[in-house]
């Protein structure tokens, strides 16, 4: 009776949530990344942010490492929830939501796309059954390219000549060299199929072929340049967990293991900073590298859990044979990750290297509020690792073994959880991060992360918080704030302190570096939000100087101003200013952008319209915009030069279970003749690409 007295006096406001609302990417990419850049894997995050979409976490079962993984939560309104459902029993409906402690209406209006109330009762019917009569579930194809014709695909000369120009596009010189082109069409095209269901399983494949890359079958071509698949099995055959095929593990801080959704420094500034360990899951992108390929199981023992797996994955590398700095025969001077295969170069450093991987995790969880674990990592490779020595890479990686194992933990004491995690790789070097996010007040919350990774640390596929993209070479402290003082205004705000104690590209001495962030978000009512953000990033590169190299200060500022209005029902615009200065050592330059959007449904189709002016002085002011994209694709170009930026997209659904998409946009610049370089030219100054898919649902 008081459950449902609850219930009764929370849902006043039923019909303005509603339970079907459609999951707005734009507004999580523009949370969670303070200003796009090309340092950040936005596929492999949207990925993981449409797992959630497609396979909805149940409020009923679902844990607190899952939950907190949506990175919407702040740890009041986590600890609240599970002490609601303690306190009440299941959710009735996801309406209930409005009942829970701290939970305001814009939370849960951000939850409602990932979270969903499912009966507890166990499907007795047998496995394959399940599969096929499976809802979930969707295959879908698309295809790309671009318009305009690029060198790479035009008839190869006996001599190709390569024109030099200066900054006024004038032609200075030229190069000739032997012609190289693409070995197959502009078409790229993709496609994928998956049924899964949470906490059951989950069954998929996945192929792609890139754009100039061959379409064939014979001795060295399977078809499609790449293909994934996987096989998930929950709670079957007494194991927690089974999966064949291609996977990732999040483990921890992800010091060790840290595949999936981590945004890391973002416009979110608290919720992000600590990693959730999801143990074994599925992997679906078209990435190339970064996943694991074989089969791993977890297994309960009470409250300890185990987690063993194994993994053989081809990967692609130039062979080296030179040895006056090598004591190789033969060795790869790197993985190559592009996943690019069109050249005969890049053709030739496909699969040249085998990567075999072996590992464990054991984790103990008496409650759910205590969570500690040891994690292991071995990996072999087939022909050694070996870089070519210079003044900064004298402490990477070389050789054909490394072995990486950590300990981590979390602990939760009502508001406040602190988690941290602390590795050794075989070289000696130490990686570790630390630190604690709370809720100081019903309208404060912080986080404060504390790292250090050595000069000499090797963690091949973690992704822990860092500055830098990999885990090496750093120490920082960070602080994140986030005010909401009510629901019309919020502040968001960081500062970050990081220095590397080795030398680095482009920086010949050990550096020192800093951040700061904040974001000012008003909600003035539901059809109207607006934030300002400015962020300013400081560090250290090394410019010539006379006869010397010096290090100087590079100091780039950032600032955004946007504003999403709801006309109608049907009809939403969206304004954005954003620019950039960069100042390098007395040298200064600038960027900026200004973008309209026109959303619009009619009938049965939906409209995406953009139009966008920028210019900038140089690549490091590159304007990197979020677009609105075909369901599964992540698009954020770099607006770059001077010119005007339009799309168009168009979504017709005309059954129930069949979706279509038509989408073209387009690059017109001013102060240029051709676009791109090398085989990726196009003569003249329009750079257009056109975009179709189609999924069905069965």
């Amino acid at each position: 009776m008081k459950k449902w007295l609850t219930i009764g006096l929370h849902l006043t406001n039923l019909l303005a949530i509603g339970q079907n609302e459609e999951i707005d990417l734009e507004v999580f990419a523009e949370r969670l990344f303070q200003v796009q850049d090309e340092d950040i894997a936005y596929e492999d995050i949207y990925e993981s942010l449409l797992l959630y979409y497609s396979s909805k976490l149940n409020l009923n079962s679902v844990e607190p490492e899952e939950l907190a993984s949506l990175y919407i939560l702040n740890p009041a309104q986590l600890s609240n929830f599970f002490i609601y459902r303690d306190q009440f029993g299941e959710f009735l409906s996801i309406n209930e939501l409005q009942a829970v402690p701290e939970l305001d209406l814009e939370t849960i209006r951000l939850l409602l796309p990932f979270v969903t109330v499912e009966e507890s009762l166990t499907d007795t019917r047998p496995l394959l059954q399940r599969v096929i009569n499976e809802e979930n579930n969707y295959f879908l194809l698309r295809y790309s390219r671009r318009l305009e014709e690029q060198k790479g695909y035009t008839p190869a000369l006996p001599l190709d000549t390569t024109f030099i120009r200066n900054e006024n596009q004038d032609i200075v010189d030229t190069v000739t060299s032997p012609p190289a082109r693409f070995a197959g069409s502009p078409n790229k095209i993709y496609g994928r199929f998956r049924t899964s269901h949470r906490n059951d399983f989950s069954l998929g494949f996945t192929f792609e072929k890139d754009n100039g890359e061959q379409f064939s079958f014979n001795n060295s071509n399977r078809g499609f340049d790449f293909y994934s698949y996987h096989l998930l099995l929950e709670n079957k055959f007494g194991f927690r967990k089974i999966v064949l095929g291609d996977y990732q593990l999040q483990v921890g801080q992800g010091v060790v293991l840290g595949a999936g959704f981590n945004a890391g420094k973002g416009a979110e500034t608290v919720n992000t900073t600590k990693r959730n360990s999801l143990g074994l899951r599925p992997y679906t992108s078209v990435l190339e590298s970064g996943f694991f390929r074989g089969a791993g199981i977890a297994k309960e023992f009470g409250d300890f859990e185990l987690t063993v797996f194994y993994s053989r994955l081809n990967q692609d590398g130039n062979i080296q044979t030179d040895t006056t700095f090598s004591d190789f025969d033969e060795f790869i001077n790197s993985i190559q990750n592009s996943g690019f295969h069109r050249t005969p170069g890049e053709l030739a450093s496909k699969d040249q290297i085998s990567e075999q991987s072996i590992g464990a995790v054991i984790q103990y969880q008496p409650h759910r509020r205590f969570t500690v674990g040891i994690s292991g990592l071995n990996s072999q490779y087939s022909r050694p690792l070996q870089r070519k020595p210079n003044n900064y890479n004298q402490f990477e990686f070389n050789g054909d073994h490394n072995f990486v194992t950590s300990a981590y933990a979390n602990y939760t004491w009502q508001n406040f959880t602190f988690f941290g995690e602390a590795a050794r790789s075989k070289s000696g070097g130490i990686g570790a991060v630390g630190g604690l996010v709370t809720s100081l007040s019903r309208t404060v919350d912080m986080a404060m992360v504390f790292r250090n990774y050595d000069r000499d640390f090797h963690s091949f596929y973690g992704n822990a918080f860092s500055e830098n993209s990999r885990n090496i070479n750093e120490k920082g402290t960070y602080w994140g704030v986030s005010v909401t003082p009510n629901r019309r205004h919020k502040v968001n705000l960081y500062y970050d302190r990081f220095q590397f104690p080795w030398l680095k590209f482009r920086t010949e001495a050990p550096s020192v570096g800093h951040e700061w962030l904040i974001r000012y978000s008003h909600f003035p009512s539901r059809q109207v939000t607006l934030y300002a953000q400015a962020r300013q990033q400081t560090r250290q590169v090394t410019v010539p100087n006379e006869n010397l190299n010096i290090l100087v200060d590079q100091i780039k500022h950032n600032y955004i101003f946007n504003v999403d209005y709801a006309l109608k029902p049907w009809l939403k615009l969206k304004t954005k200013v954003q620019s950039s200065t960069q100042d390098e050592g007395g040298e200064f330059t600038k960027g900026f952008a200004i973008i309209q959007d026109v959303n619009f449904d009619w009938w049965k189709l939906k409209f995406n319209t953009r139009m966008a002016l920028f210019e900038t002085d140089d690549f490091d002011n590159a304007q990197y915009v979020y677009e609105s994209d075909v369901l599964y694709a992540f698009s954020i170009p770099a607006y770059n030069g001077t010119g005007v930026r339009t799309y168009a997209m168009v979504r017709y659904d005309p059954v129930r279970n069949l979706s279509l998409w038509l989408r073209y946009a387009s690059f017109s610049f001013r102060d240029r003749n051709s676009v791109g370089s090398g085989l990726n030219e196009s003569v003249g100054s329009i750079s257009s690409e056109i975009k179709a898919m189609l999924r069905f649902k069965f």
